[in-house]
């Protein structure tokens, strides 16, 4: 988690970054005409204290990214109490696609595997592989945000799919969609350890479901092969382009 490395500024853009749109809002007259977003995070429930997690489950995060989402999630409420905020909080479960940042252990993984198959990297260094998180499908998770926002009476959902697979699945879904053995390639690196772990993220998103008439469609193994298919590609025109001649 970056936020180990830069807790500060995690702080200032995630916590008070929140911190200030809402003022702004209350500031310039528009807190009865905006309806506000907060990309709150499974983050937030770290060691967990439930399994799997609802909207009311409490929060013990261990980052300094989910300490930063618990005080903008609790500070969105306060305003939408305080201040009568149309103001929803996302509690969402990790959403992923091609669009995913490389850094991100899903991309990672998938990006690695397109470029090992295309012959432009030998392996991908990873750390705890025991880890397990609730996967989904991104464009999914971004209809349930637009669903929220046209509800009457603002709340607070999670969005997840119910399942938890480790990040040792991953690789294996992954490399497996291209005929390798995950094994050979996967390496590990003390450098991407956490200091305080969060072990296992699961969701209950059966909120979303009766209020939102929202669930995932995409699951796990799709997700990855969606992921899989597309880095592939991509490493396959960085190959062609890298054999290309030079002028």
């Amino acid at each position: 988690c970056v936020s180990f490395d830069m807790p500060e500024y995690t702080g200032d853009v995630v916590g008070l970054g929140t911190q200030r749109l809402l003022e702004a809002i209350r500031l310039t007259g528009l807190i009865k005409t905006v309806r506000y977003y907060q990309a709150s995070s499974s983050e937030m429930f770290g060691k967990v204290q439930a399994i799997p997690q609802t909207e009311t489950t409490k929060f013990f995060p261990r980052s300094p990214y989910g300490c930063a989402k618990a005080y903008a999630h609790y500070l969105t409420i306060n305003y939408r109490e305080s201040y009568g905020l149309s103001a929803c909080c996302g509690i969402l479960y990790n959403h992923e696609g091609p669009r995913r940042g490389i850094p991100f252990v899903s991309r990672k993984i998938t990006n690695s595997v397109g470029r090992i198959y295309a012959g432009l990297q030998d392996a991908v260094y990873l750390g705890n592989l025991e880890s397990k998180r609730d996967w989904g499908y991104a464009p999914e998770y971004v209809e349930g945000m637009w669903l929220m926002l046209q509800q009457d009476t603002p709340d607070d959902y999670i969005l997840a799919t119910n399942e938890t697979h480790s990040c040792k699945e991953f690789c294996q879904a992954a490399f497996a969609r291209v005929g390798l053995d995950w094994e050979k390639y996967v390496k590990y690196d003390a450098r991407y350890e956490r200091p305080a772990e969060v072990d296992i993220l699961i969701g209950d998103y059966s909120k979303a479901r009766e209020k939102l008439g929202w669930e995932p469609k995409v699951r796990f193994k799709e997700l990855v092969h969606i992921m899989v298919d597309h880095d592939l590609a991509l490493a396959k025109r960085e190959a062609q382009i890298k054999d290309l001649p030079t002028v």
